[in-house]
């Protein structure tokens, strides 16, 4: 039996990385953007932007993150882009997983976002001795409410790190960097309502 923190042993479905690469080269075609461009404004070489939009590698959280802020778009709607069409009900079997298996993270849309709702929910794991940086916000000003349901998580915004166990809930606007940080000993679940 696999507990919350165990990271599935294979790679993020072949289609959904498909579907991602399609969705970051449309997104640069319809700026005008070239790979320079992109690679200029995200921090993502070009070598990696161009293996992205081909599917060759599949995306990490970092790089994605990176893409979504040169875009000014949350990551979760990148990724309700390459979704199907607004259901009210979205049954778990339906829900969107999507891994790094680079830093043991694992993220489950179980309320994806549309374009009649205001928020969005994520299920999300970060496995022991996991880090993850944003440079940058998607989009600044994006509220989260983050409540940790298991482990200890460490959360950086705005140069204040905040130390989280279960229960603990951080309520935020993001401005700048970020981080989500697990001890060495010890990963976390959590769950993420972005509005």
């Amino acid at each position: 039996m696999r507990n919350a923190f165990d990271i599935p042993s294979e790679p993020p479905g072949a289609d959904l990385d498909r579907r991602i690469a399609e969705r970051l080269k449309a997104l640069r075609f319809e700026r005008g953007w070239t790979l320079d461009d992109l690679a200029r404004r995200s921090g993502v070489s070009r070598a990696t932007l161009s293996r992205l939009e081909n599917a060759e590698v599949s995306p990490t959280a970092s790089a994605l993150g990176k893409l979504c802020a040169a875009y000014g778009l949350p990551m979760s709607r990148l990724i309700r882009m390459v979704e199907d069409d607004f259901d009210p009900l979205v049954p778990r079997d339906r829900q969107t997983v999507w891994t790094d298996p680079s830093v043991g993270f694992t993220r489950r849309s179980v309320s994806p976002p549309a374009a009649t709702l205001a928020g969005e929910v994520l299920d999300c794991a970060l496995g022991p001795g996991a880090r993850i940086d944003y440079d940058q916000p998607p989009r600044p000003g994006l509220e989260h409410h983050l409540l940790v349901v298991e482990g200890r998580l460490q959360v950086t915004v705005a140069g204040a790190a905040y130390d989280l166990g279960p229960g603990d809930c951080l309520r935020y606007q993001l401005a700048g960097p970020s981080r989500f940080e697990t001890p060495p000993d010890d990963g976390a679940r959590y769950h993420l309502f972005i509005v």
